[in-house]
């Protein structure tokens, strides 16, 4: 049975937001740049691409750490993508586009390894129906869960 080893919570912003190999170096297009609007979840080489309903907002963005691959999470989600993605440093940041790189980092594995992760995400019909004159904070709520891959 699978066990979560760890959970982190952020709040992302700017309508597109990332998870980018920690090293910075193993990354040929660091986010921002390269970023397209389009499908939830796309995944480059280093990093993962989120993109949200709306321009202007604050997404609850969670992450967690499986040690196998989790069971499906509960609840109503409107989209969902899965997807592996390789790092070659073990660790991930969470980067926004207004608010750059988060200072915590999100620790995978202590050695470069492929990763599964599958994202849900609630809140994009309700965002997208939003006035964008006001900030909404948390409408749109997204959960990442990664496993080691197979």
């Amino acid at each position: 049975m699978a066990e979560l080893t760890s959970r982190r919570k952020y709040d992302v912003d700017f309508g597109g937001f990332a998870l980018q190999d920690a090293d910075d170096r193993h990354v040929p297009v660091r986010f921002p740049e390269g970023f397209q609007r389009g499908a939830l979840l796309a995944a480059l080489p280093g990093r993962l691409d989120f993109t949200s309903a709306a321009h202007t907002h604050t997404v609850a963005f969670t992450v967690e750490v499986w040690d196998a691959e989790p069971p499906l999470p509960l609840g109503d989600w409107e989209a969902a993508a899965t997807v592996d993605t390789f790092t070659s440093s073990g660790q991930l940041r969470a980067r926004s586009v207004a608010g750059g790189p988060m200072p915590d980092r999100i620790p995978l594995a202590d050695h470069s390894s492929t990763w599964s992760v599958r994202v849900v995400c609630t809140g994009r019909a309700a965002m997208a129906e939003h006035d964008e004159e006001d900030l909404a904070e948390g409408i749109e709520q997204y959960l990442a869960r990664f496993w080691p891959a197979a």
